[in-house]
């Protein structure tokens, strides 16, 4: 029969040792693997400024609702927008009243702001992301505000234009989901932030 000691030993042993591998020799070593091979992504994708300051993540949207801004997809978060901390959807359906409130408002809100826009609002400037961050809008959707913003910037549209496809992002891998623009960068560029 065996004692408690050489029971526990084994046991003991087999924590300890796992502790370590698993609780700091692997995450050193993906640390340092990654920090090297993904220094920008593993570091939040950060837009870093003319200035050399952090400005915000390429991967998170921030809440633009001045008329001089291309203003991008609604934010489900709460208690404020792009809260990265509470990233969730909505989760209403289509025939929940509280979504046909919030794109009824976001569409009148889009009519208030370019009154003479008779365009088809594209749907993504009308319904939020699954995520409540997402910093893209389509290509279509950065089209339909380009009067407005370039009105409101005393900006011609072509050079808007060259902005806009500058911060376009192809599909992933060539071929997966469709062309993006990234809102915040589009609009750092704007604001002469970024190049």
């Amino acid at each position: 029969m065996k004692t408690i000691t050489e029971t526990l030993r084994p046991a003991v042993a087999s924590l300890a040792l796992f502790t370590v591998l698993c609780g700091a020799i692997y995450p050193a070593f993906s640390t340092v693997m990654l920090q090297s091979l993904f220094s920008n992504k593993a570091q939040g994708s950060l837009i870093v400024g003319k200035d050399g300051k952090p400005l915000g993540s390429e991967l998170i949207g921030q809440n633009f609702s001045d008329p001089k801004y291309f203003w991008g997809r609604l934010s489900a978060t709460s208690p404020y927008a792009y809260n990265a901390i509470n990233s969730s959807g909505s989760n209403f359906g289509g025939n929940n009243p509280a979504l046909t409130d919030a794109v009824k408002g976001r569409v009148e809100a889009l009519k208030t702001a370019d009154a003479n826009n008779t365009r088809a609002i594209p749907v993504d400037l009308a319904t939020a992301s699954g995520s409540g961050l997402d910093p893209h809008i389509s290509p279509a959707a950065a089209e339909y505000q380009l009067g407005r913003v370039a009105k409101a910037r005393n900006m011609g549209t072509d050079k808007m234009r060259q902005l806009i496809e500058k911060y376009t992002e192809g599909r992933q891998f060539g071929l997966l989901g469709e062309p993006t623009v990234n809102v915040l960068k589009l609009n750092l560029a704007l604001d002469g932030k970024i190049d």
